[in-house]
């Protein structure tokens, strides 16, 4: 429950609008990212960024006001509690070593920036020279990495604004658990997870109308994005799907939405299930939460998308095999039901809409083709690897510093290398790799550690087939280089360091509310 020490109404008042504000902004920005074609652009990247900026001031207030006041809000995560268990002292530990991982992250990036050995102007196509620092990071593209920096820095105050609204408990949720405490004294309540419910439901609305979006404007052979903009690249309507441009960023957004939205009708469905035992199941909410995920998990086939389709498929039946295994109760029964629906309607609208441009895309002859172009481009970045192998060519900078590594003028300039494993070693090195890659590790094992939203495996390991899909796919494509995509696949990681397998209980001295 709510505890504090000396704390006024209006600074109460003050927490609890901006925790409000902040809940809308989430919201907000897990919409607009992919309607707004994939925030590839950079009115769109810039709004996304100052959304951001203003969700960290908003966490700040907060944290202030907890700080200064000693006003603790009930939480998942019981940091409201003063006595501290063995199990809180270690999710604390591994919240401050994530903590500490980000701001290296970010201090690593801006060393880049303020230590840039050269700058690139596209202009006159010319590096400008600085004097810098050998032994510490320097970028070859000063505009590039401060581009990038200032897009990692809102993902960082996104991913703990994030958490942070996740951990607390809705004012219902901590009204049910003081009435449960009065009658039982026991520590935890088991109430519905509103704000992190709240969350999913927006996930899976805005990916359902994405997707369909996407067929109809597939259908349609539209070259116009969304029905209203055209494309520079990607003209024809086949290399476009939905709001992307690129067909295949698409797919990746699509594979990484929708087995975490699975694993929300799942968790829905067992409620119901229980609710409703014994009596006659009606139609509801749960049937348009599995029809969204079935159309999202159709998308990526309907899409063209190669490896887009593999991951998926993949996906599926990694999905499918862990909620089919899942319990052998009576209420579970229902749930595979749905499961074997979803599975009939995703591969049948898949096939049925996509394989005939599929079909042509799969030829052996023309992926080979397409491979051995990508393998080409991988030979002529790896020695940049080489050259740089412990600090990197800094954040952003890949563009800017392949034109040198080209044999002859005319060869393939891309923006892109199509490896996001290869093109983070170029341009972060080995030192911010490191970084980067336990950063991702805490978040991954942090539903091992209790304390957090009590939450069953189940969908802890939906959320790693979604994470583990877009992993695959970075090996052959750019999900990482798509704002879009890369605030979705940090907002996951953001839910899944806020759960965890087991509730976090107080100490036996502390079951009294502290005052």
């Amino acid at each position: 429950m709510a505890t504090c020490t000396r704390i006024s109404l209006r600074k109460l008042r003050i927490y609890q609008i901006s925790d409000e504000i902040s809940g809308n902004f989430i919201c907000g920005m897990m919409v607009f990212t992919p309607w707004a074609f994939g925030t590839t652009q950079p009115w769109a990247i810039w709004t996304m960024n100052i959304a951001a900026y203003s969700l960290g001031i908003l966490w700040g207030v907060k944290s202030a006001i907890r700080y200064s006041t000693g006003y603790r809000p009930a939480r998942w995560d019981r940091k409201d509690v003063v006595v501290q268990t063995p199990e809180a002292r270690l999710s604390r530990t591994l919240t401050r070593g994530l903590m500490t991982m980000t701001g290296l992250l970010l201090v690593y990036c801006l060393i880049n920036v303020l230590n840039a050995r050269s700058t690139y102007h596209p202009e006159i196509v010319s590096f400008e020279y600085f004097p810098f620092i050998s032994w510490l990071p320097a970028s070859h593209d000063r505009a590039a990495s401060l581009k990038s920096f200032f897009s990692y820095l809102a993902l960082a105050l996104s991913f703990w604004a994030v958490h942070d609204w996740l951990a607390v408990k809705s004012p219902t949720e901590e009204r049910a658990e003081r009435q449960l405490s009065k009658e039982t004294r026991a520590a935890f309540a088991p109430v519905p997870y509103a704000r992190l419910r709240k969350l999913l439901w927006v996930l899976t609305i805005s990916g359902g109308l994405l997707g369909i979006e996407g067929i109809v404007q597939r259908l349609s052979n539209t070259p116009d994005l969304l029905f209203l903009m055209p494309t520079y690249n990607n003209q024809a309507a086949e290399d476009q799907f939905g709001p992307y441009a690129y067909r295949a960023n698409a797919a990746q957004y699509l594979n990484l939405a929708w087995p975490v939205c699975l694993g929300f009708w799942w968790m829905r469905q067992r409620a119901r299930a229980r609710s409703f035992s014994g009596k006659e199941r009606r139609p509801g909410k749960n049937d348009i939460i599995l029809g969204a995920v079935a159309i999202m998990a159709a998308c990526p086939m309907i899409s063209s998308s190669r490896v887009g389709a593999l991951v998926d498929l993949i996906q599926i039946t990694l999905a499918s095999f862990i909620l089919l295994s899942a319990g052998n109760r009576a209420h579970a029964g229902q749930g595979r039901k749905g499961i074997l629906i979803f599975l009939v309607i995703s591969l049948s609208l898949g096939i049925f809409l996509g394989w005939s441009k599929l079909s042509p895309r799969i030829d052996s002859t023309t992926f080979q083709k397409d491979l051995e172009a990508r393998n080409t481009m991988y030979d002529m970045a790896r020695p940049m690897a080489r050259d740089y192998p412990l600090y990197g060519t800094g954040p952003g900078s890949f563009e800017s510093v392949f034109q040198l590594y080209r044999i002859d003028p005319d060869e393939f300039w891309p923006a892109q290398l199509h490896n996001d494993w290869l093109e983070t070693r170029i341009t972060f090195g080995w030192v911010g790799c490191g970084l980067i890659g336990f950063s991702l590790l805490c978040a991954l094992v942090r539903w091992f550690i209790p304390t957090g939203i009590p939450l069953r495996r189940y969908f802890a390991m939906l959320i790693w087939v979604a994470i583990g899909g877009c992993l695959m796919y970075a090996r052959y494509d750019f999900p990482f280089q798509i704002y879009s995509i890369l605030f979705l696949f940090v907002m996951l990681c953001s839910i899944l360091f806020s759960i965890s397998g087991k509730p976090g209980k107080l100490p036996l001295s502390n079951q009294k509310p502290f005052i």
